[in-house]
């Protein structure tokens, strides 16, 4: 089986992610599409596994087997839990049901580590940028703005938002440079703070729900090998 197979013929739930999920599309914004798939058990069976994650088919689209997907939001990875809460949701069977009535399984205090970790990552970027060339890539400084105030949202209320409402218009202004360097960084620096702050009074667990999300997998995965079984 190839690996595009996989994702035409067993996807469980897919969606579109970027601008157009965070309400910041505009004329001309790609269609970034995420999935989730769940290779046949019978694949497993053999020396050759079945691969975590496929590239298509077709442009901007991306999906990861159902494991390694549990494996990265369990370890709150910004990219993938903001994928379980898009509100374009293109494609659902039972099985992407149940995962995502699971989202709030994977929600825990970790998040402010991944979360803020990346956003510094990508403020060094943004910094080196502005030292070789004068300003940053404005796109980036908006995203990581939305990021930022994801993440302080997430964890004063311990619910992930991905849609930016209204801080579009704000957030627009910031991509189109319209907004002085020295003010985006002021509200890198109050948003950071924020987050920081929220973390001490967070709702969120300390750790994710592991049983919960392991008793998913291997329901999926017991389906999966007694539909292999049938005549």
């Amino acid at each position: 089986m190839q690996p595009e197979d996989l994702v035409r013929d067993h996807t469980i739930y897919a969606c579109v992610m970027g601008s157009r999920a965070f309400g910041l599309a505009t004329e001309g914004s790609d269609t970034d599409r995420r999935g989730v798939f769940l290779a046949p058990a019978a694949l497993f069976w053999r020396f050759e596994k079945p691969p975590t994650h496929v590239e298509g088919p077709g442009e901007e689209r991306f999906s990861w087997e159902l494991e390694r997907f549990c494996e990265l939001a369990l370890r709150a990875n910004p990219n993938i839990l903001e994928c379980l809460h898009s509100p374009l949701v293109e494609q659902v069977d039972d099985t992407g049901r149940e995962l995502l009535a699971l989202r709030g399984a994977f929600l825990s205090r970790r998040a402010h580590a991944t979360f803020t970790g990346y956003a510094l990552a990508q403020r060094r970027k943004l910094d080196d940028d502005v030292r070789t060339h004068g300003a940053p890539r404005w796109k980036h400084a908006m995203h990581l703005l939305r990021l930022l105030t994801s993440a302080r949202d997430l964890l004063r209320t311990g619910e992930l938002t991905v849609e930016v409402g209204d801080g579009r218009e704000a957030l627009l202004a910031v991509k189109r440079g319209e907004v002085p360097w020295s003010v985006v960084e002021s509200r890198f620096a109050r948003l950071a703070e924020e987050t920081d702050e929220a973390l001490a009074r967070t709702p969120l667990p300390a750790e994710p729900d592991h049983a919960r999300v392991a008793d998913l997998l291997f329901r999926a995965r017991r389906g999966s090998a007694a539909r292999a079984d049938r005549p």
